[in-house]
Formats: structure tokens, C-alpha cells, sequence
């Protein structure tokens, strides 16, 4: 199995000071191809599903959408943009979205490729999903 390799892009070039939100669009903006696109896709498909979604930056340059604890994780690879689901191994995913990361005991993830077609529809629901997962998580 061929393991993958991050793409080597430079750091966002946004200013130390800068917000998470502001190192996204910086990280989107240098992309700068079909990754870029997918990626400012999706952000907006998460965006738009909840108001409310805090945007992180972590781990040395990863974007992160929480509420009431991580929904996801977007990392831009050579050939893939994956959204990581921290907690997708419980939820339902009744369109069959998650197509990697499927062998934890917790994370899945959604990779995808250079003209993928995004169901919009089954990817709000399972942003959904991860809200009202957290949300019961955090009230136990």
C-alpha cells in the first residue's frame, strides 16, 4: 500500500498575529489549484451547516472546524484534499461518504480527488451529525 505524502507547499504567508480563519484563506490562496477550490468547498459547506463552527489552526498547519470539540480536520495532499472526522467511527454515514480511515476505532475520513462531485446534501447531514454528537458527548 503506497503510503501518502503530504504536498510540500510553503506555510501560509500570513503574519504570526494572524487569526486561524485568516491562516485558512492564507493556506486556500497557496494551494492554489483544484485542492484550494475543494478546500474553500468545503469549508463553506461546514460554514454555512454551522454559524457557529470555530475555526483552528493546528498541528503545524492544519485547519480545524470545532464545536464543543473537533468536527474535522482539512489536509491538502499531493493528490487528495481529506477531511478527517475526529469522531466519525460514530456517526452515520448512511450515503457512504467516509472512504478512508475506515479501519480506527474513532476517525474516518472522506478523501477527495481532483474532479470529485461533492454530495452536498449527505456531507451537511454528517456535519450534523458531528455537531449533535458532540454536543451529547459533552452533556454526559
Amino acid at each position: 500500500m503506497k503510503a501518502k505524502v503530504k504536498a510540500k507547499t510553503k506555510q501560509a504567508s500570513a503574519p504570526p498575529t494572524a487569526t486561524p480563519s485568516k491562516l485558512i484563506d492564507a493556506r486556500i490562496k497557496e494551494l492554489g489549484d483544484w485542492r484550494g477550490a475543494m478546500l474553500s468547498r468545503l469549508r463553506g459547506l461546514i460554514k454555512s451547516e454551522d454559524p457557529e463552527v470555530v475555526e483552528e489552526w493546528k498541528w503545524m498547519g492544519t485547519p480545524v472546524w470545532e464545536h464543543d470539540g473537533i468536527l474535522c480536520t482539512g489536509e491538502s495532499y499531493k493528490a487528495v484534499v481529506k477531511l478527517t472526522f475526529a469522531r466519525g467511527a460514530s456517526l452515520p454515514d448512511p450515503s457512504k461518504l467516509f472512504n478512508s480511515s475506515l479501519e480506527g476505532n474513532m476517525r474516518r475520513a472522506i478523501d477527495f480527488r481532483e474532479g470529485d462531485a461533492v454530495n452536498e446534501k449527505a456531507f451537511r447531514a454528517l456535519i450534523r451529525a458531528a455537531i449533535d454528537f458532540n454536543r451529547t458527548k459533552r452533556k454526559s
